[in-house]
């Protein structure tokens, strides 16, 4: 079973990105930084929707199943939603929704299933 994820700690990783999230002239924080906020997120939205029908992916930090339904065992998941680690950021923290992200070209969400990870997001508002 994984490790629970504590929303004091996420919280904490995320605010610690918060500048550059939210503003782009601001340089990219310390790659540990970036992943810590990543795979908390990612993890926590994973508690928040438990289940295997849909993998989330931010490479090259954390790859999450999450969503009820059909699991999935093995090979290429019928329904993935991928992304990079800054977009993964602004959607968990609802600075963008999914559908402006996949309008964007930032997302890529492939299956009947994937859409549904909207509902579970943002895991926090900043």
């Amino acid at each position: 079973m994984a490790k629970t994820i504590d929303p004091a700690q996420m919280r904490a990783a995320v605010l610690a990105v918060r500048e550059w999230l939210t503003d782009d002239e601001v340089p990219d924080p310390p790659r540990r930084t970036v992943a810590e906020a990543v795979r908390s997120t990612a993890r926590t939205l994973a508690q928040d929707a438990p289940g295997g029908s849909v993998e989330v992916r931010v490479p090259p930090f954390v790859a999450v199943q999450c969503v009820d339904g059909p699991r999935h065992t093995r090979g290429t998941p019928p329904n993935v939603v991928e992304c990079a680690p800054r977009v993964w950021l602004r959607l968990a923290t609802g600075l963008v929704t999914v559908d402006e992200a996949m309008e964007a070209a930032d997302l890529t969400a492939s299956g009947s299933r994937a859409g549904e990870i909207a509902r579970y997001l943002p895991v926090l508002r900043l």
